[in-house]
């Protein structure tokens, strides 16, 4: 069964529980590959997994996590180098696996920027290079700053060590006074070979691969290890920049190597997708003579004045987009099936299996989704893998493409025992003993434990010291299970109490094995500077089903603050009326969503535990963009009908750059709409309560754009 085909006979519920599996999975192996060089699958598996990640969200948006790793960018910068804030941030890339999502890239391209099919729209396509991603800042043509990618946001200074590569030179002539370059640090395969070798003379560990040997060379502390060490430059963009260096992508690039930077001579200027999967498919077969590791092809949008247009995404530009080379499949012996139980309830079977090699990675985890994954059935009872279903002792098929727990893709009965049984699935929740339901159309088994239920409890306790949530330094999840079992912490408002229950003799913690005083201290210390919190932060944290970070953020812009918020939920206890109507009229809030943040807002227990810990905090207001000067800052605007002069993508993030609250639906609170030509009910509604209603060459006159 096809990635894609897996993805759309996904139910919700199905769908909400991969995304929770995903966000995990995705957490650890980016911090496996950014901050500890040491990953645990290949780029082409981790891009793979985030494309199906994306894929889901795409087909149920409503599910988007706060902790996604959609918006999610490298990983923190580690300890022990001083920390470089990036003046533009260094983003990741959007991936695709075969010619029909190239196809789509383009199209969606054409969409947004309103061009027909038959409109030239030339790409630049490059291998992508598989080493460590690199920012070098020059100012007045002299080499200033060296950093690496980190969390895109901030990197870690290593120019000490760059100014040791050979392919970076310190000096240029002819730049902006203001130049970043940025591009790929690799280490070729010759040269990783000699370098294993002089660590086998010197009985040092020899490096996995060349991207190991790469990254890790380039963050040494002493740069002397650095120098000693073969390591190349690829230049392939820049960041800030105080002058153009072109009008198009190669043209950029052409210039880069003008000033001495080494730029990838397998660059090549293509007209539409066909011609970019010709050129795939030619770096594809040259792979292994290349020398370096590559792990696909990058397609960017070649003219920079559409690139600006099309901007964008929390973590992604919509111009450009890595085509990655596919992963492998292995087959081993399935030895156990566990029953893992998540913050929201769901049960959630994982297989145990026989250690086997997957890609380079040594694979001893698979999902098995749900009950009717193991049966080999789909969500609307049609078989999968022809029928076949999974029991333990089987033979199994493992495929990585796009999970870092793997998925079982085939099971061999001509191996399988002739003494198995079909799986039987736990109708109890393993931890509480409580009854594990699963309700009419939901294909997952859910505790009905609650808050009496441990494994959903610490599960809700770990998402809420996440790092996308409070990310309280040393706390971690080790430390909340242990605080959970010692009964130190049930709940969130706990672990601001930690240092009044315990004193600032800090005895008990500091008498636990692995802490002692100043590491109680320090932990008490971090908790404390965690009591300001921003609102689309705590919002994250509380956990609530349905609402991710990108909509906890949607909805603290919408609100501003916390009070206003919590007034509006209460308000909307009933899922009716005008501040029920406010909250789904939120762009990318929809019903289901919306009735579990009330729901969540307004429970008894719940509330009671939100308040608690909202007592002892201060929560900072949502932020709010630089809207000096524009003429519908603070204003809550909905498009209608057919635009002719910008697209629908185009018009909403210019409004929301400019403070607007870009909104689905009609109501009362809604100040302005601006309708196109086969604007239909939402026209008709401002007119009767009295909306003011423009066309769109008014909204271009209004924001200055005519």
């Amino acid at each position: 069964m096809s990635e894609e085909s897996s993805v759309e006979r996904l139910t919700e519920a199905q769908a909400r529980e991969e995304l929770a599996r995903l966000a995990g999975v995705l957490a650890r192996a980016n911090a496996a590959y950014h901050a500890e060089d040491a990953p645990i699958m290949s780029d082409a598996e981790f891009d793979a997994l985030k494309a199906r990640n994306a894929a889901i969200e795409a087909r149920y948006p409503a599910l988007k996590r706060a902790d996604s790793p959609s918006d999610q960018i490298g990983s923190a910068p580690a300890e022990g180098f001083a920390k470089t804030p990036h003046s533009v941030r260094m983003l990741s890339l959007a991936n695709a696996f075969d010619a029909e999502e190239i196809a789509e890239f383009d199209a969606r391209i054409r969409r947004y920027l309103g061009l027909g099919h038959d409109a030239p729209l030339a790409y630049t396509s490059e291998p992508k290079i598989d080493g460590l991603s690199l920012s070098l800042r020059y100012e007045a043509g002299r080499l200033v700053q060296a950093a690496t990618r980190g969390d895109g946001e901030t990197g870690e200074n290593v120019t000490a060590n760059a100014r040791t590569i050979a392919d970076i030179p310190d000096h240029i002539a002819g730049a902006p006074d203001i130049l970043e370059v940025r591009g790929e640090v690799y280490m070729s395969h010759e040269d990783f070979e000699a370098l294993n070798a002089r660590q086998a003379e010197r009985a040092d560990k020899p490096f996995a691969n060349p991207r190991n040997a790469a990254a890790g060379s380039l963050r040494q502390l002493d740069a002397l290890i650095t120098a000693a060490r073969p390591l190349h430059f690829f230049a392939y963009g820049w960041g800030e920049i105080s002058a153009p260096l072109s009008d198009t992508q190669m043209g950029a690039i052409e210039r880069l190597a003008a000033l001495g930077f080494r730029t990838n001579p397998l660059t090549a200027l293509c007209d539409g997708p066909g011609a970019l999967i010709a050129h795939y498919h030619r770096i594809e077969q040259a792979r292994a003579t290349l020398g370096y590791d590559i792990d696909g092809v990058v397609y960017k949008v070649n003219d920079l004045a559409l690139q600006a247009r099309l901007g964008f995404r929390a973590t992604t530009p919509r111009w450009a987009i890595a085509h990655k080379f596919p992963a492998e499949l292995a087959w081993t012996r399935l030895e156990a099936i566990d029953i893992q139980v998540g913050r929201t309830g769901a049960l959630s079977p994982v297989a145990r299996l026989s250690p086997v090699t997957v890609g380079g990675v040594v694979v001893r985890n698979a999902t098995l989704h749900n009950e009717d994954y193991i049966a080999g059935r789909d969500s609307r009872g049609g078989p999968i893998r022809d029928g076949k279903d999974i029991r333990v002792g089987d033979w199994v098929q493992v495929y990585r493409a796009g999970d870092v727990i793997p998925k079982i893709a085939d099971v061999d009965l001509s191996k399988r025992p002739e003494n198995s049984q079909p799986y039987g699935f736990a109708t109890s929740c393993p931890e509480c003993g409580s009854d594990a339901v699963r309700e009419p159309g939901d294909s997952v088994r859910r505790c009905m434990g609650g808050l009496i239920c441990p494994a959903q409890a610490v599960e809700r306790l770990k998402h809420f010291v996440s790092r996308p949530a409070f990310d309280i330094e040393g706390l971690g999840a080790k430390q909340v299970e242990a605080f959970y079992r010692d009964g130190w912490i049930r709940e969130p408002a706990d672990i601001f109490t930690l240092r009044d229950r315990f004193g600032h003799g800090l005895q008990q913690l500091k008498n636990r094995e692995g802490w002692g005083e100043k590491s109680a201290a320090n932990l008490f210390d971090a908790i404390d500077e965690k009591r300001t919190i921003p609102f689309a932060r705590l919002l994250f944290a509380l956990g609530i089903r349905h609402v991710g970070e990108q909509a906890s953020s949607l909805i603290a812009r919408h609100y501003g603050t916390w009070e206003e918020f919590t007034a509006a939920m209460d308000a909307a206890c009933d899922l009716q009326g005008p501040d029920w109507e406010q909250l789904l009229g939120i762009d990318g809030v929809g019903e289901v969503m919306a009735t579990s943040l009330v729901q969540a807002m307004t429970e008894p227990h719940e509330r009671a535990s939100i308040d608690r810990l909202t007592a002892r905090l201060s929560i900072a207001p949502a932020a709010r963009p630089d809207t000096s000067g524009s003429p519908v800052a603070g204003k809550t605007l909905v498009f209608t009908g057919t635009l002719e002069k910008m697209t629908r993508a185009e018009a909403k993030a210019r409004a929301e750059a400019l403070g607007a609250k870009v909104a689905g639906s009609v109501s009362a609170r809604t100040d302005l709409l601006i309708a196109g030509p086969g604007a239909g009910s939402k026209a008709k509604k401002a007119a009767e309560i009295g909306i003011e209603v423009i066309d769109e060459d008014a909204w271009l006159a209004l924001i200055g754009a005519a």
